[in-house]
């Protein structure tokens, strides 16, 4: 069955929050974690508080921003291990209970303030509001990280910072909870991101800066939705690829959009952007072509395009088990054609494609084999096979 909006907003999500979420990045998934490109000290020293900092984005976060020169805190439950640098502060806290910002409370009583705090993980818009009375009058600057997931039509290209949001249709938006964003299964994710982005205004008015991301890729993604083809591109063979290799795809690696946040921060530069890649339009073909590039070619293999009606019939989805692709068609025509002129405008600048491969392969195989299997991606090898033997026997093939 065809991908829907709602099934998009539903994987997107899941893949996103929930290994953060229920505590499940292990500490093994620091190895192999690779350099930023360019780690210049920053014109002065920041004082800079990132809410979360031990997930996906956030270690890659800390690391540029230390090497930049700056001073940097994290706040987060510490159920997440992080290989950080050890001048980094810890404070230890929980945004769902009722006195989880206590921390936060003590060191703001005691005269702490911050020049820019950079929240990663909130999904819930009662965690905005509860930061912003905690930290309102303790920083100038107030990094929301959101998604591209909060516009409401993406059935056309070029969407930008000004199309319509996702809208939420519930009593109180303060009032949901982890359980009932979970229960909705997707469908309260762009709404309630889109809500939390007019919490943080309220909070922080003027002094806000939304940063929403693509999909994002790359060493430390516990989802599999970009690793997927990394791994199975070196394992060689006959690949299943989706669609004709045309559609476009977006995508955006951890340590671009990382490192690009630091220098917003650094500037104090305040606004929306839209943060995904690359700088030019990206074919699926294109993007697994450039994965391939990246080895050595010594590894056989070859692609094999098969339709999305096809793909279709077999119950093979975008997105999900061919990660990165969607078909371009109806509600979902516009979603991997989003307008980032504003961020590339501010600096945003992308590594190749083919570092990308590499280093979340090589990140990849530092895991131990119970996390590979975790983080590998969603098509298990028979179910592929199985797929090519059907296009290759239906008939007139």
């Amino acid at each position: 069955m065809p991908t829907t909006r709602r099934d998009f907003l539903h994987l997107a999500a899941a893949a996103t929050g929930a290994a953060a979420v229920n505590g499940l990045v292990p500490q093994s998934v620091s190895a192999a974690l690779p350099s930023p490109l360019r780690a210049d000290r920053a014109p002065r020293a920041l004082r800079i508080l990132i809410l979360g900092g031990t997930g996906f984005t956030g270690p890659h976060q800390v690391h540029y921003a230390i090497d930049r020169g700056h001073h940097v805190t994290v706040f987060n439950r510490g159920r997440s291990q992080a290989d950080l640098p050890a001048a980094v502060v810890h404070l230890q806290g929980d945004r769902n209970a009722p006195d989880g910002l206590a921390a936060l409370e003590r060191e703001v009583a005691n005269g702490t303030k911050w020049d820019v705090v950079i929240d990663n993980p909130t999904t819930l818009p009662f965690w905005v509001r509860d930061a912003g009375r905690v930290l309102g009058d303790a920083t100038q600057h107030y990094v929301f990280i959101s998604t591209i997931s909060v516009y409401a039509d993406t059935s056309r290209a070029g969407m930008d910072e000004t199309t319509e949001l996702a809208a939420y249709t519930g009593a109180d938006a303060l009032a949901e909870t982890m359980q009932t964003y979970q229960a909705s299964r997707g469908g309260l994710y762009g709404p309630l991101k889109a809500a939390s982005e007019r919490e943080a205004e309220k909070w922080f008015p003027g002094r806000t800066t939304v940063i929403r991301p693509g999909l994002i890729v790359g060493p430390r993604d516990m989802s599999g939705r970009f690793t997927y083809w990394p791994v199975r591109i070196a394992r060689g063979g006959e690949v299943l690829a989706p669609g004709t290799g045309h559609d476009a795809v977006q995508v955006i690696d951890a340590r671009d959009l990382a490192e690009w946040t630091i220098r917003m921060a650094e500037t104090r530069t305040f606004g929306t952007y839209n943060a995904t890649g690359p700088a030019g339009e990206l074919t699926i073909a294109e993007m697994l072509g450039g994965i391939r590039g990246a080895f050595d070619g010594t590894t056989k293999m070859n692609l094999t395009w098969v339709p999305a009606d096809f793909l279709a019939e077999q119950s093979i989805r975008g997105w999900s088990h061919m990660p990165v692709w969607v078909a371009p068609r109806d509600d979902n025509a516009g979603f991997s054609r989003v307008s980032i002129e504003r961020a590339l405008n501010t600096g945003l600048t992308f590594r190749p494609l083919a570092m990308t491969a590499r280093d979340t392969l090589e990140w990849f195989r530092s895991l131990p084999s119970d996390v590979q299997a975790r983080v590998g991606g969603p098509l298990a090898a028979e179910r592929e096979a199985e797929v090519l033997r059907a296009w290759h026997a239906r008939p007139g093939a």
